[in-house]
This record gives structure tokens, sequence and C-alpha cells, in this order.
């Protein structure tokens, strides 16, 4: 019969409970067609209530009404059958393991495509139909199918959780408010996720900031790869016409220049890569991170808004100008003309470390350290025959030049205090930082606590209120020196040289200002301070104590000198300025002395 009049539309014939070509079908006073099992077993469930009404259009009916079987419709769903057609949605409105699936269907259950915060039920489009409809269940709020919506639910008071306690950082519900969180600061979660709406927008921006920001990162590095080259090109090209001019005694080192440049060239290009395979990587996560902070900005559930609202965090790679090869060129140069002579009695093993590609990366600092000496009349590049010797001479001279290391990755920490004493330096004590009440001897190496004032004169960076003491000379780069002590209540510490000096304030005392950071030596036990927040520390008790320093890395450590080292406290930071050694002693006889290391 289909085939041959109008075509007959299966949906028309289907239970609009079990969603399949009817069975038994009956037809209630409404005019809505239905299984007889199906219509059965729905007013079996509300029996108790003594009202029983449609499913579809929620028509009441008092009594139960008596149904009969819909001899017409049963005739034409048989007649569908013949036809080979199937009321049944097709597979894929059927929900499937990572689908939510709809609350009211029964047997297989189609996808839902709202969930309501109001019922905590999840719907498809035919069993959602009555709250489009029905006046009540239009106030409900629908959002997007989730399998969550238990967490909605106070475990405590089964109640619909519609607060938020600011106080406790949590959702609650009306129960909760008037019990175990009266008093406390709270507000609706409409609201709190409204203001955390906005600030998840401006973590957005700043997401999508920082990816622009490493775009530009990673081709200012780029740029420097290929500026590393060109300036090594030149280097080697330059350094080679220089050799050439010192005969046969430079002819040999000529090669050996172009053989360390393009060395440090390929390492150097190579750490520049590096870098910008960590900040492609790092723009890769951002781009992630705010495809999910889009995603969650799109949660219409509020709780569910709060419970994946993200903590925040971010970190920061800064990238600083390079230097390049030209100071190692002007180097050589000069060399040539001051070294002639002196390379005809005898060669001093020539170190080309030149001078130092400065790429500095550092965590929090991205401009170049102001204090390194950058002076190529120095002659640093020229290094002594032995690890820690370096030429001296009536012409010639050299200091430990900092090497590329400095500047970019540090170098693993020492483990022995062999390997510790290959970085110590000599360090004496600035008379005119010292307080009245310190006698300084030893050659300016010793300071003990007197309890008469010494006729200091006068100065500018003299100490005048707590009995404290800085070094003469500056630290950067890696460092390492040793204090010996008699007695208690000392303080070995490294402070920048703008601590203030003067006054009645604590901000002049090592470990009140962040300017300072000191290891308090106090009968049988240690304490580190810094910024006024002290942190005891555990540790043999010695009378010798090794100080490490690590500039470029920020790494400060104290040690316990006996047979062994043993760490007492590492400091992990960003140093901006240069470090001064200083003391601080607190009792009368006490002293510290900076020891002769050799």
């Amino acid at each position: 019969m289909a085939q041959k009049g109008v075509q007959l539309d299966p949906e028309t014939f289907s239970c609009s409970i079990c969603l399949d070509l009817l069975k038994d079908p009956v037809t209630t006073s409404c005019g809505h067609n239905y299984c007889m099992n199906c219509i059965k077993s729905h007013w079996d469930e509300e029996d108790h209530k003594n009202i029983h009404s449609c499913p579809q259009c929620r028509q009441t009916f008092t009594p139960r009404p008596v149904l009969l079987k819909n001899n017409l419709l049963a005739d034409l769903v048989e007649e569908l059958k013949k036809t080979g057609l199937q009321a049944a949605p097709a597979d894929h409105c059927y929900a499937g393991a990572e689908d939510v699936a709809c609350d009211f269907c029964t047997g297989r259950k189609l996808k839902a495509i709202k969930s309501c915060l109001m019922c905590l039920m999840s719907y498809c489009d035919q069993h959602l139909q009555p709250h489009y409809d029905v006046a009540q269940l239009k106030k409900h709020k629908l959002v997007e199918p989730s399998k969550k919506l238990q967490e909605n639910i106070c475990s405590r008071h089964d109640e619909v959780m519609k607060m938020f306690c600011r106080t406790d950082q949590q959702l609650i519900c009306y129960l909760c408010l008037m019990e175990e969180h009266k008093g406390h600061d709270t507000v609706s979660a409409a609201a709190e996720s409204s203001e955390r709406q906005k600030k998840l927008e401006g973590s957005q921006h700043n997401i999508q900031q920082r990816i622009q920001d490493r775009e530009k990162d990673v081709k200012l590095l780029q740029q420097q790869a290929e500026a590393i080259n060109r300036s090594a090109d030149k280097a080697v090209e330059e350094s080679e016409k220089i050799f050439s001019e010192l005969i046969c005694l430079l002819e040999k080192r000529s090669s050996d220049v172009e053989q360390q440049v393009r060395s440090q060239q390929k390492s150097e290009v190579s750490r520049v890569k590096e870098l910008q395979e960590k900040l492609e990587q790092e723009i890769t996560e951002l781009k992630k991170k705010d495809a999910e902070l889009k995603k969650l900005s799109h949660t219409e559930d509020h709780n569910q808004f709060l419970h994946n609202y993200p903590s925040q965090s971010a970190s920061s790679i800064d990238i600083c100008p390079l230097s390049y090869f030209e100071d190692m060129t002007a180097a050589v140069s000069e060399v040539r003309d001051k070294l002639q002579d002196v390379l005809r009695e005898k060669w001093t093993n020539v170190s080309l470390a030149g001078k130092a590609v400065g790429l500095a990366v550092n965590r929090r600092q991205s401009k170049q350290d102001p204090h390194v000496r950058r002076d190529h009349k120095d002659l640093r590049c020229w290094k002594g025959p032995t690890e820690n010797a370096y030429v001296q001479g009536p012409e010639v001279f050299a200091t430990p030049l900092l090497t590329l290391e400095d500047f970019l990755v540090s170098q693993p920490e020492p483990k022995t205090r062999a390997d510790f004493l290959q970085y110590s330096r000599e360090i004496t004590l600035d008379p005119n930082t010292a307080h009245t009440h310190l006698l300084l001897s030893e050659g300016n190496r010793k300071a003990t606590r007197m309890r008469k004032h010494q006729a200091y004169s006068s100065h500018p960076d003299r100490f005048t209120r707590w009995p404290q003491v800085l070094s003469r000379e500056s630290l950067t780069g890696r460092c390492y020196w040793e204090v010996e002590r008699r007695g208690y209540g000392v303080d070995i510490a490294v402070a920048y040289k703008n601590i203030s000096r003067a006054g009645r304030s604590n901000e002049c005392l090592f470990g009140f200002n962040d300017k300072s950071w000191p290891l308090h030596w106090e009968r049988n036990c240690y304490l580190f301070c810094y910024n006024k927040v002290k942190t005891p520390v555990s540790g043999p008790e010695s009378s010798r104590v090794g100080v490490y320093l690590d500039h470029s890395a920020g790494i400060l450590s104290f040690y316990s000198v006996s047979e062994t080292m043993t760490l007492l406290h590492r400091v992990q930071t960003t140093f901006t300025q240069p470090l001064y050694a200083g003391f601080s002693l607190d009792y009368s006889g006490t002293t510290a002395e900076l020891c002769e290391l050799k």
C-alpha cells in the first residue's frame, strides 16, 4: 500500500517513549500514540501520584485510562514492516560510550542534545520538547550535554549547589550556607563564574601576547644564528691575515685560531638552535593552553567552569643581544704587535677563547650584566699554560674571562673540594665599609668584634648601625671562598653594593632586605635569612664554611667544610648586580677570616 499510494513517514508511526515502530499501538484521549507496554510502564511509575499524564503533552488523566489496541494503526505498522522501512533512528543518533545518553529513553538510548541544570537530567530531541512547551519547564537552565551533572549535587545535603564560598573556595548548597559556612564570604555560583570569566579573558589575552612575543624571539634567534655565522666567517678571514704577518712562528697558530673559532661557531649556533627549539615548543604549549581556555570560556555550566578553572602560572625566557667575535679579532691584532718578541723565545699556549658570545639566557633578567668588562684592551683572551695561571709580563696581562657557559647555561655545580678550589677567589675586606666595632687584620682578610670603637675616618660606604663589613672585590661568574670563624653569632653573607649603610633601620642588616643573603652561624645551629624570612638550616657544625657562587645561574651555596664537604643551604634566584662578600659579628671577641686557599 505504501508503495502504490502516498508514501508513509516511518517517524509518524514510532513510539515517542521507545522510539521504535509501534507495537500493539494504543491512543490516549489527547490523541498521542504509544506502544501498549511503553505507556503502561510509564503510568505504573506514576501510580503512587494517583495522577497519570501523557509523556508528550503532559495532559493528566484521573482515573487511569483503560486503553485498547488501535487496530488501524496496527495494520499500518504491519504494512510499513512489509515495505522494509524502519522507524528507528539512524545509528549515529544513538548514544555511544563517549556520548551523553538521554536519561528519559528506555531500551537503547539516544544521544542527549541538552542537559537541564534544574532537573539534573539529559534529554534527546524528542524528550526535551516539554522544556520548550510547558511553561514551568521553560524556566529551567539548559546547557550542552554533560556527564557531570551529579557533581552539582551537595554530597552532604543532596541539594543543588548554587552558591560559592570564597572563604573556603568551594561550591556549596543553601543548607551549607546556613550551617558550616555561616558567616563566610559567599556569592552565587553564577556571580563567581562571571567574575572568573573576566579573569579568564585576561589570561587568554596574556597567553596570546606571549605567543606573539615568543614568535618574535624565534625570528630574532634565526637572525642571531645568521649573524654569528657572518661574524665568525669575518673573524676567521681577518685572523688569517694577521697571523700571516707573524712569519713562521704564527703560521701554525693561524690554523689553530681558525679551528677554535669554527668550534665556537658550531657550539654557539647549536646552542641558539636548541634555545629556538625550546621557544617553539613553548609556543606549541601556549597555543594548546589557549585552546583549552577558549573551550573553557564557552562553558555554560557555572559549576563545571569553576571545577575546571585553571591555576595561574607562568614562566619566561628572555633574549639578549649578541656581541659575536669582533673583540677576538681586535685582541689578536693587538697581540700581533706586542707578542712577537715573546713568542720567539717561548710559546705561551695562546688560547683564543676571545670574547664570549653574549647570548644571555635568564629566567627573569633580560639585560646583560653591565658590570662585566668588555674592553678588549685587557687582552682577556690570552690564557696561561695552566688552568688557573694567566700570562704576566710588563706589556701583556690577562684576567679570567667570563666564558660562554657563564652567559648561557650554567655548568654542573662542583662535587669535591678540589672541584670547588678551581674557582677560588682571593678576597679582601674593604676598610671603608667596616663598622667601627670591627678590627681588620691579616691583610684585611680577618675581622674581629671589639668592645671599643676603632679610629676609622668617616666614609659614605661605612656601616654605622650594625657590625658589618663588605669585601673590596666584586663577585661575578663562578667564585668560591672559605671562611674560618672563632666564636658564635657570625653572619657569612653576600650583598649588593647599594645595600643601605647608615641609620637605625633594619634595612641595613644582612638578611632583612632583598639586597643580601646571609647564613647565620649560632651555637649548635645555622639560620638562613632573606628579606626578613628566616629558614632553619641543619648540618654538621664546623669552624669553616665554604661559599660557592654561580652569578649568572643565580646559584649561591653554603657548605660545611671538614674532611668532607656537606651542603648546608642552596639559594636559586636571579642576581641583577655584582655581589660582595661580607661578615656580621654579634659578640665581642668573635672573629671571621677569609681563608687563603692553595
